[in-house]
């Protein structure tokens, strides 16, 4: 029966944070209500960092009067984790989905979320891994690809991933990514060989990842 179950994915290009955010919690109350299916906003965002529910400021290393001079914008977000940045070449999914119908856990979502990151990086050769002990996200080695945020209500996901394809990287320098001390950061492109098509082709890849290991059936493409 779950594999009968349909995903719809809205490809939405570049997108402001707070206009993706006011979308997320509008799709996120409509799914409560039924109105729609199980779906993920794939998308990017300009330089932006987001600052979780733990709002650790001290991981942020500049002023934050200083953020418009490197052209990035602050935010602060109700979802789990530590501050992280967000900014173009970089894959952003928020799946917006019934747990309860995907029949998981917080824990086991959150898993499958870092794993559909891993299958990902290894369609390009790369050997990627969850987090250790207080790492959070996927890590090649001691450097930090993709990472993870996700707020749950009433069983319903919003928030969700970012992976890095190939991103301005010294964005990075400015925050202490994730709270996590004394480790780096990397992307696709810093390590693989291989040239690398599209990033939508990437983001309708690391899409395909996430929906076969939840299992749906089926999955309707809309541009946006």
């Amino acid at each position: 029966m779950s594999l009968q179950r349909k995903l719809q994915v809205w490809k939405m290009g570049i997108v402001n944070y707070l206009d993706a955010l006011k979308l997320q919690e509008k799709l996120c109350s409509d799914r409560k209500t039924n109105k729609i299916p199980d779906t993920i906003l794939s998308l990017q965002h300009p330089p932006t960092y987001t600052l979780g529910k733990r709002r650790t400021y001290h991981n942020l290393l500049v002023p934050e009067a200083e953020l418009k001079t490197i052209g990035a914008e602050l935010h602060y977000t109700e979802r789990g984790g530590d501050i992280t940045f967000h900014g173009p070449r970089q894959a952003v999914i928020y799946p917006i989905i019934s747990l309860r119908d995907v029949g998981l856990g917080a824990r086991k979502y959150v898993e499958t979320l870092e794993l559909a990151m891993i299958e990902l990086a290894s369609l390009y050769g790369v050997n990627a891994r969850s987090g250790m002990k207080g790492e959070t996200g996927v890590w090649v080695g001691d450097k930090k690809i993709g990472a993870v945020g996700v707020k749950i209500s009433l069983g319903i996901t919003c928030h969700g991933l970012a992976f890095n394809i190939d991103p301005d990287l010294n964005y990075f320098k400015h925050i202490v990514p994730c709270g996590i001390v004394d480790k780096g950061v990397t992307s696709l492109r810093r390590e693989t060989r291989l040239d690398l098509p599209a990033d939508e082709v990437i983001q309708e890849e690391l899409v395909q990842c996430l929906a076969r290991l939840l299992q749906y059936g089926a999955i309707q493409w809309e541009t946006r």
